[in-house]
């Protein structure tokens, strides 16, 4: 006779890209409404999109009403769980490794050695985004990033080997490669960068500056 199979746990499963932007739809339309304030917000954005599960999206909302990251959680998943709750900790000696970066009347700064995933999401309104990509760690193959500024900044550093693809739209601003401070020195091997989004009376840019020290994936 076979073994019974214990049942999944829901909020083990794995989040889409879809659940993450619908909690952050959420989490700017309570601030709006005056129930989170900025500091509230950004950290809230910074932890949904960093989110893996179910049971890290769940916390972030919690004591917000009329919002869940899905509506097929079970009940006892409403409840804090402490054991999974989104670690924002960083073990000693390792690399920093972001999903997502916000500047909210503020400004945000990844630079230096870190790693970039496969997808990375960036927002400012009324702030900067500082994305130094010259030094970072890729994963193999192409990483995209959602870019987007609303009467802010999201600036995206890459040295000459690094190949960028722009599909984004400004409106009353500008979403474009600057000019050159190196001459790019692109081929089959170099790492591929894909920005989209919009630039809202504001800017997303990328500059191409000097040297690299970029670890590629490993």
């Amino acid at each position: 006779m076979a073994e019974p199979v214990d049942p999944v746990d829901p909020g083990s499963l794995r989040v889409s890209d879809a659940d993450r932007h619908r909690v952050a739809e959420a989490l700017r339309e309570a601030a709006g409404e005056g129930r989170l304030d900025i500091d509230e917000l950004e950290e809230r954005l910074e932890l949904a999109y960093a989110a893996k599960t179910y049971a890290d999206l769940v916390p972030i909302t919690l004591d917000l009403p009329g919002v869940r990251p899905t509506e097929q959680l079970p009940e006892h998943l409403t409840a804090p769980r402490p054991d999974r709750a989104p670690s924002r900790r960083t073990p000693a000696g390792a690399r920093s490794s972001y999903d997502t970066s916000v500047g909210i009347m503020g400004e945000c700064k990844r630079v230096g050695e870190w790693d970039i995933g496969e997808h990375h999401h960036a927002f400012s309104m009324m702030g900067s985004v500082v994305l130094d990509l010259r030094e970072a760690r890729f994963p193999a193959g192409e990483v995209q990033i959602d870019a987007s500024a609303i009467m802010g900044s999201v600036e995206v550093i890459v040295d000459e080997t690094t190949d960028v693809r722009l599909d984004g739209v400004g409106i009353m601003g500008s979403y474009q490669e600057g000019r050159a401070r190196v001459a790019p020195e692109i081929d089959s091997a170099s790492p591929r960068i894909r920005l989209r989004g919009i630039a809202l009376m504001g800017s997303v840019e990328v500059k191409r500056r000097g040297p690299r020290k970029r670890l590629l994936g490993r």
